[in-house]
């Protein structure tokens, strides 16, 4: 690949990361806290595209272009740099086009549930209304703390739809640790009033109360906690689909 094509390359890789650290495309590929670093990324790579470019200039004086220009036909068809080349670029034009899914209930289907034992249990707020909770906050109190601060208590809890391959519907959120490559899922099984049709992939906001009921994922044995619905409807994807509160 000749000078200007790398050039052109660091300019479009640069210019993507920009363009997804300001918007929310950065959001399928890193965790939200990353989002100064994309941005980081994507200046250092357009300095770097606009330096190199610059410096090339300047390393090629005149005389080697008058040179150039006396060089028989048969030596500039020598040195030229395939045009495939430029098909590099392609990958870059993608990521500004066609932005990726989160990963949904393929992968949490294929993959064994990710609940670890918190270090503690931080005391939940009072009241009456229904409490909102994070699915692994949810499933991590409902098996590490036997549901002590979660009796009696109208919980709702939003996640996506996932069928297991007997038909058991679960309530998931994927967490990361850093980036989309290292996505693990936590679910819920979903026991009472559940909608008589499930699509996977849907995104459902449950509103129920805990109960002792357990079972074992089939993928790698880990613990899943059960919620009874008491109602569920259909809700947009969140701005962000992957539980924020996964390492807190």
């Amino acid at each position: 690949m000749n000078r200007l094509a790398q050039t052109a390359l660091l300019f479009l890789l640069g210019a993507t990361l920009l363009h997804a650290g300001t918007t929310d495309l950065y959001l399928r590929y890193v965790k939200e806290g990353l989002r100064p670093l994309v941005l980081l990324a994507g200046a250092v790579l357009i300095a770097t595209a606009a330096a190199t470019l610059w410096y090339d200039r300047r390393a090629t004086p005149a005389s080697a272009h008058d040179d150039a220009s006396r060089a028989p036909a048969h030596e500039h068809d020598h040195h030229r740099e395939p045009r495939v080349s430029w098909l590099l670029t392609l990958p870059v034009l993608a990521l500004i086009l066609v932005a990726p899914p989160a990963l949904g209930s393929y992968s949490a289907s294929h993959t064994g549930t990710a609940l670890t034992k918190p270090f503690g249990f931080p005391a939940l707020p009072a009241g009456d209304t229904p409490l909102r909770l994070a699915v692994a906050d949810y499933a991590g109190r409902a098996v590490y703390d036997d549901g002590r601060a979660l009796r009696g208590r109208a919980l709702k809890i939003t996640g996506f739809v996932s069928l297991d391959r007997d038909g058991t519907p679960y309530l998931v959120r994927m967490g990361l640790n850093c980036c989309a490559a290292d996505a693990q899922p936590v679910k819920i099984a979903l026991s009472g009033d559940i909608p008589p049709v499930l699509r996977p992939d849907t995104w459902l906001e449950v509103t129920g109360t805990y109960t002792p009921r357990r079972t074992k994922d089939p993928v790698n044995n880990g613990p899943i906690p059960y919620l009874e619905v008491t109602t569920a409807r259909p809700v947009p994807t969140p701005h962000d689909p992957y539980d924020e509160t996964w390492n807190t």
